[in-house]
């Protein structure tokens, strides 16, 4: 499953635009199904910046630790508090209730996003 409006980063993030510069940021189907059962997630604070690259928070599931990398710069405006008591939902949908953070772009990062993976190349990536 990777929808075809969606942008990706090799490291396994999806990447949504919404309005005015914010963006949705979770992990992708194939990262959940690798990861197994998630059982915790730990996310950045709301007004924190992020660096794209950067590591900004943790999934942690019955197989392992992985770092989530925001894939654009920018200052998070809201995260997803639904993990905080639910973590499986990433496990369940990982494009809707599982999403995670939203990022306001930093100014000049508007084109980052255009940079990133479509959905042909995210395929690709993967195998799927």
């Amino acid at each position: 499953m990777i929808p075809e409006e969606l942008r990706y980063t090799e490291a396994h993030e999806w990447v949504r635009e919404l309005a005015d510069g914010v963006v949705r940021i979770g992990i992708t189907d194939h990262a959940q199904s690798q990861l197994g059962d998630v059982v915790f997630v730990q996310l950045p604070a709301v007004g924190d910046a992020v660096t794209a690259g950067a590591a900004v928070g943790e999934v942690e599931s019955t197989k392992s630790v992985s770092d989530l990398y925001a894939p654009v710069a920018g200052s998070v405006v809201a995260v997803n508090e639904a993990l905080q008591d639910n973590p499986e939902l990433i496990n369940t949908g990982p494009y809707e209730a599982g999403w995670m953070i939203e990022i306001k772009l930093a100014d000049g990062a508007e084109g980052a996003v255009a940079d990133l993976l479509d959905a042909a190349a995210y395929r690709e990536l993967t195998g799927d």
